[in-house]
């Protein structure tokens, strides 16, 4: 199923051992559009810092009760590095998180998480006390290259406006990420330039760029389609059937091909 960056919003976090805070922001990968950490702010009990949280460490939401339950003791959350969340992360900084906290790295892999596609996929068992040795040395290495800020906050890009082949036809007003796996589905579009308009969605698939300084994102998409796509409403269910009519519509080949195979590798992890 599919979850809104704005429904996402003030869900609890839970420790093993009581309450973090909540939900306030997604950090996503900008080459690979996948949720990559949780923004949370402890509130105050912590003083209103701000920590993140990957998805590896969630196992079982519960949707209904707006509670995300993680694998992590609050005495680790309030140890982890200190990361200024106003700022993109450099992989430099991820490598300290993971390490503090014993997670695998999910880069180098085939897939958006490691060789897979699902995020607690990569923790068969027990957590791992620290990185590989082959891994320390990739984020040794790391290190010693200028900040690489792959990582950029979903609510910092609401608001960038939309730029098709043609012309620009409106601006960003969320997202749609997936809960299992935590891959961005689709950018909501608001296309305002066109009348009164209506919300569309947008493939992460036909975006060609995303200019940080200008606040643009770039689609390979013509004004006139994305003026005829079906539109989008958050009130009606996004059935199979709707992505399947959205894809027919701009004639691209669909995000799910090839998922049996991947279900069936991270089944054998």
């Amino acid at each position: 199923m599919l979850r809104s960056l704005k429904d996402l919003e003030n869900y609890a976090i839970g420790a093993t051992d009581g309450p973090i805070g909540h939900l306030k922001d997604l950090f996503f990968d900008d080459e690979a559009w996948v949720v990559r950490y949780l923004v949370v702010d402890t509130g105050t009990w912590l003083l209103s810092r701000r920590v993140l949280i990957t998805p590896m460490s969630i196992h079982h939401a519960s949707w209904a009760d707006r509670l995300l339950p993680v694998t992590l003791t609050k005495a680790q959350v309030k140890d982890s590095p200190d990361i200024d969340t106003d700022k993109p992360v450099s992989r430099q900084h991820e490598a300290d998180y993971l390490g503090h906290y014993g997670y695998p790295s999910y880069w180098g892999g085939e897939g958006i998480w490691g060789a897979g596609i699902y995020p607690y996929a990569m923790l068969p068992g027990e957590l791992v006390a620290g990185l590989t040795p082959a891994e320390a040395e990739i984020a040794e290495r790391l290190k010693h290259r200028n900040d690489d800020p792959h990582l950029r906050s979903c609510k910092a890009v609401v608001g960038y406006g939309l730029h098709a082949r043609d012309g620009e036809i409106g601006h960003v007003d969320g997202f749609l990420v997936d809960e299992d796996t935590w891959a961005i589905r689709y950018l909501v579009v608001n296309t305002s330039n066109w009348g009164m308009g209506h919300q569309v969605l947008i493939a992460p698939a036909w975006v060609t760029g995303v200019n940080w300084p200008d606040s643009t994102v770039t689609v390979d998409l013509s004004l006139e389609s994305i003026k005829t796509s079906p539109p989008f409403d958050a009130t009606v269910e996004l059935t199979h059937q709707r992505e399947m009519d959205l894809y027919g519509h701009y004639g691209r080949n669909d995000y799910w091909a090839g998922w049996a195979e991947a279900d069936r590798h991270d089944s054998a992890v």
